[in-house]
């Protein structure tokens, strides 16, 4: 134990059990450094090296021969999706100090800070406006949990059993496919008349198959899996920046009729036209918890270059949506220069730095006991009295010691107002993109409070 490292982990209650390093009473993990001396790596800032090793770690950083082969990729192209910190701004621009505003990144604890920062009066408008504007959306999102029939196998667990189960994600899953089939993107036929509906499509030109899915954001691909086995799509794209270990691609592989190609690359840098056996071929776009920005990035991939309907419909472009299903999360992540519609946000008089602050509150959402259903904000108004009684007193803890003192529950009910104020500005996005498009909450928030989905198809859609 003498040459055990000293750092006490008051989670585990004991000293840390690795090596101490040379000269020092701490292992290489816990050992004291100076920041200045060390500095991000460039090509993954994710860890960060000596600044006298840089050099030499630029020739073997592991990420390198990754980064190298991506740059080589047709599909890469930096920053495309990324979208612009001024775009739809005009000549909106206040002549206030520089502010959150500014930056192009904001953490949730600057966000934090800034909603702190508030005069009590500030904070008041700002949640009044919230108010007043969710009440002008909320009949526009309704409750829609849907299993289609067609997922029965998943359901009963009639599948592979070396695939992972967890009834909560099949469920968010089955209730993805069932809104998409409702909705009259998805056959209702089984997987095997789907696979046959397919092929006759292809060769016909048929518009009402979907030869091809794309999911954003797949990580292990399991509602991709889902989607075969239920569905029998026939080519299949996996987008995913990370790597993943107990992947659904070697079940998939395993399809003798299935296509799959898995896209290491950010969503923010995936020129969707340049992926040459996309190109000419109908696609279905889904995602599973798109966690923030991923959202904007995926549906401005998909629709950036899509400038009407006509254009969407004729395939000008070499290949086309035919329809989207994106179940969206973690909108506290939102960055204002990412958001795929700032120009419906200023309309109803939503400034970057309130658009901070919205996406600061979206947290709460997820700080109540969920086992009501408080994502049901309509007739919660009485909640939020109180808070409007707290913000007519002036006092010494201003907007700080207002939050501290409001209740769980009236913090989730500005939560998912705000969530739904992002959402919709997403949805109406879509929709000047031609697409026929709803918002609907696809399971209750028992089994999951992030339980927004977007889905939308092109009007022609049969």
């Amino acid at each position: 134990m003498e040459n055990r490292c000293s750092f006490w982990l008051p989670k585990k209650k004991r000293f840390c059990a690795n090596f101490r390093i040379n000269d020092s009473v701490f292992c290489g993990n816990h050992n004291t450094r100076s920041d200045a001396e060390w500095v991000p790596c460039p090509i993954d800032p994710s860890h960060s090296v000596l600044s006298e090793n840089l050099e030499g770690h630029m020739k073997r950083c592991p990420l390198l021969k990754q980064a190298q082969s991506l740059s080589s990729q047709p599909f890469y192209q930096k920053g495309i999706n990324g979208g612009k910190d001024d775009e739809d701004e005009g000549d909106e621009k206040g002549a206030a100090a520089p502010t959150l505003a500014s930056l192009e990144n904001a953490t949730s604890l600057m966000k934090r800070n800034a909603v702190y920062s508030m005069t009590v009066p500030e904070f008041s408008i700002l949640i009044s406006k919230i108010q007043s504007i969710h009440s002008s959306i909320r009949n526009d999102i309704r409750d829609s949990y849907r299993v289609p029939e067609a997922c029965d196998i998943w359901i009963k667990r009639e599948v592979d059993r070396k695939l992972p189960f967890q009834e909560k994600h099949v469920v968010q899953q089955a209730s993805i496919l069932g809104n998409l089939e409702e909705f009259g993107v998805l056959e209702k036929s089984s997987g095997d008349d789907q696979m046959e509906q397919c092929d006759s499509d292809r060769s016909s030109g048929d518009d009402n198959g979907v030869p091809a899915v794309v999911e954003f954001g797949a990580g292990r691909g399991y509602l991709t899996q889902m989607l075969a086995d239920c569905y029998g799509i026939k080519r299949v794209f996996l987008v995913e920046r990370k790597s993943y270990k107990l992947k659904a691609d070697r079940s998939l592989r395993q399809k003798e009729s299935l296509i799959l190609e898995r896209l290491r690359i950010d969503i923010e840098d995936l020129n969707l036209k340049a992926v040459e056996s996309l190109q000419g071929v109908p696609y279905l776009a889904i995602g599973k918890h798109l966690c923030g920005p991923a959202t904007d990035l995926s549906l401005r991939c998909c629709l950036a270059e899509e400038s009407n309907q006509d254009d969407a419909v004729q395939c000008c472009s070499g290949h086309y949506l035919r329809g989207l299903a994106i179940a969206t999360c973690c909108h506290h992540l939102c960055q204002w220069k990412h958001y795929i519609n700032k120009k419906y946000l200023m309309n109803l008089g939503i400034t970057k730095d309130d658009f901070h602050a919205i996406t600061w509150f979206t947290s709460w959402a997820v700080d109540a006991d969920h086992g009501s259903d408080l994502s049901d904000v309509a007739g919660c108004r009485l909640h939020l009295q109180s808070i409007e009684k707290k913000e007519c007193v002036e006092d010494v803890g201003g907007v700080a010691e207002i939050v501290q003192n409001m209740k769980a529950m009236e913090r989730a009910v500005v939560g998912f107002m705000c969530k739904e104020i992002i959402d919709m500005g997403r949805l109406m996005w879509v929709k000047e993109h031609g697409l026929e498009t709803q918002l609907v909450k696809y399971v209750p928030p028992t089994i999951s409070p992030e339980n927004h989905l977007l889905i939308a198809k092109h009007a022609n859609h049969l």
